[in-house]
């Protein structure tokens, strides 16, 4: 386990923004990625009849139709204990296989980070 105080920066800000997304939506997960410009895009599982779409694919999904070309991180925010293996797939394709993605539990402690690929 991580404490988000020990944390590189940026991290830091993706796991507080996921963390908030969350708590402010009051959904299951919340997610944060950060594209090759340092813009940041901020999300909340999505529960939809006809839709259903993890936070961090939602996420990922607002930084493609925003023009981002790159990811250089992602941090969920869940009490999830693994991210599904569609979650990374969506990290990889845009980011690539290297990009580094963050679990963190609801009090935004980092629980593992792990490769998209």
């Amino acid at each position: 386990m991580t404490e988000s105080n020990a944390l590189d920066p940026e991290d830091r800000k993706i796991v507080t923004l996921a963390r908030s997304a969350r708590a402010r939506n009051g959904v299951p997960e919340g997610a944060a990625v950060r594209d090759e410009t340092g813009r940041t895009y901020v999300a909340g599982s999505v529960e939809l009849a006809s839709l259903k779409l993890s936070a961090l694919r939602t996420a990922v999904a607002m930084a493609v139709a925003s023009g981002a070309r790159s990811l250089e991180a992602a941090a969920v925010v869940s009490d999830a204990e693994a991210l599904p293996v569609e979650d990374l797939a969506a990290v990889a394709d845009l980011g690539g296989p290297e990009t580094p993605v963050l679990l963190a539990s609801p009090d935004g402690t980092v629980r593992s980070t792990v490769s998209a690929g």
